[in-house]
Order: structure tokens, then C-alpha cells, then sequence
């Protein structure tokens, strides 16, 4: 059977990896959160949040292995920011809520 595809659309294992990164309510939030306060630490992600460190840390890291948070070094510190396939997440994400 011919394998349908669309020129435009990412390989099925591409989108499942970018499903994956934003498929959790915490990483939804953190998402939400850069797109309003972007190049922020983990310290001040999981205090916004309330969360503990150590889950901020697993969090940011899904979403910057799937290509929706960019890290940047600062000595000791990391800074996080909304990359750009992250905001077209946000938007499909509103788009959802308005269905």
C-alpha cells in the first residue's frame, strides 16, 4: 500500500516527537509562561509555577529535545525562550480551545 504524503507536512516520527515534547499539562504551562516572560531561568520557571526544580528540569528538557524551547548558557545559569515551532504550538493549542 502507497504511503500517502503531503509535501508541506513533517514525517509521521518528526510530529510524533513534536506531539510528545507538548503532550503534558506542565509543559503546556511552561510553553504559556516564555511566551509571556521569555530568557527565563529553571529556578524561575519552578517558582512561577510552583514546582519543584527537578521537575521544571525534566520538562524544559522534553520541550528543547522537540525543537519548542531554546537554552541558552549564562555561566551557571540556563535561560529558556519560546522557539519559533513552540509558538506555532501555542497557536494550534488555541485553536483547539476555540473547537
Amino acid at each position: 500500500m502507497a504511503r500517502v504524503t503531503n509535501g508541506d507536512m513533517q514525517k509521521p516520527r518528526q510530529l510524533e516527537k513534536i506531539v510528545k515534547g507538548f503532550s503534558n499539562h506542565r509543559r503546556i504551562e511552561i510553553l504559556q509562561l516564555l511566551d509571556r516572560q521569555s530568557e527565563l531561568s529553571l529556578f524561575e520557571i519552578a517558582e512561577v509555577l510552583r514546582i519543584n526544580m527537578k521537575t521544571a528540569s525534566e520538562h524544559t528538557r522534553r520541550l528543547a529535545i522537540a525543537g519548542l524551547v531554546f537554552k541558552r548558557y549564562e555561566g551557571n545559569i540556563v535561560r529558556h525562550a519560546l522557539a519559533p515551532l513552540g509558538k506555532s504550538i501555542l497557536k494550534f493549542l488555541r485553536i483547539l480551545e476555540l473547537e
